[in-house]
């Protein structure tokens, strides 16, 4: 099974990329859709949630912002389960909250009591406004030990805060962490990788492409031939077994999505 953990519909370049999303869910078997940052969020919201209806394959992630939003079990309940939607996404350095503000504390209980996943997309590339301090992953280590039950993944490992990423996944049963790579940073991939494959946390990687700044096909094709990437080099290696199993891993089981 390949399901792609961490895509979006929207590019500021290039606008809405609905037919070209629905070209990538023909090639997984399942893809995560995060709803973006930018204009209102209702309508961001909304206009995910007709994709979501028409696609099978797809799971949708409602963005809010807590520090500005409803955060009562109703209306989190009615932006994402009423919906069609099956987690929300926090861009926290974004819209310059921090991870455990008082009413994002409301928010996480409520995402807890619904079944809901929080996704932190805390990671580059940063707008010129963005607050770095709130993109650090440590901060996330209250989100896991107030709301156990709480299924978090931490978007694109917690880049740049890549050792905090794998602190909190060793620490935390229910802390995952979406492994989105350019497949053209050959040493970029390469730190990754490895410094999961050390700290022992390459069962709480999800594969993700990061559509549309990549494609599932060539991040997978670049992960399967990770050995090869600094090749006659000598570096240290990763089994390749362990790099197939986050590649094929069953995020929708082990996220506990019917």
């Amino acid at each position: 099974m390949i399901v792609d953990c961490h895509t979006h519909l929207y590019c500021p370049q290039r606008g809405t990329l609905m037919k070209e999303h629905a070209s990538l869910c023909e090639k997984v078997d399942a893809c995560f859709v995060m709803s973006g940052i930018g204009g209102d969020r209702a309508a961001v919201n909304q206009e995910l949630a007709d994709y979501v209806s028409g696609n099978p394959k797809a799971y949708g992630f409602a963005v809010i912002n807590p520090s500005e939003d409803a955060v009562t079990l109703k209306a989190v309940r009615n932006i994402t389960l009423e919906q069609g939607l099956s987690g929300l996404v926090l861009y926290c350095a974004e819209a310059g909250f921090h991870p455990t503000h008082s009413r994002a504390l409301q928010l996480y209980e409520a995402a807890q009591e619904l079944g809901l996943i929080v996704f932190f997309h805390n990671c580059p590339p940063y707008s010129p406004d963005a607050v770095l301090d709130y993109a650090r992953p440590w901060l996330i280590d209250e989100v896991a030990r107030t709301f156990g039950s709480l299924k978090i993944i931490i978007g694109r490992m917690g880049m740049p805060f890549i050792e905090q990423t794998n602190s909190l996944l060793v620490k935390h049963a229910n802390v995952y962490a979406d492994l989105t790579i350019h497949p053209q940073r050959t040493w970029q991939v390469y730190n990754l990788v490895m410094a999961a494959y050390e700290a022992g946390v390459m069962d709480k990687l999800l594969f993700g492409s990061g559509f549309p700044f990549a494609e599932p096909g060539a991040c997978i094709e670049t992960l399967l031939g990770f050995n090869k990437l600094l090749a006659n080099t000598h570096l240290p290696q990763v089994p390749r077994e362990k790099l197939r199993s986050v590649v094929e891993r069953d995020s929708l089981s082990l996220l506990g999505f019917k």
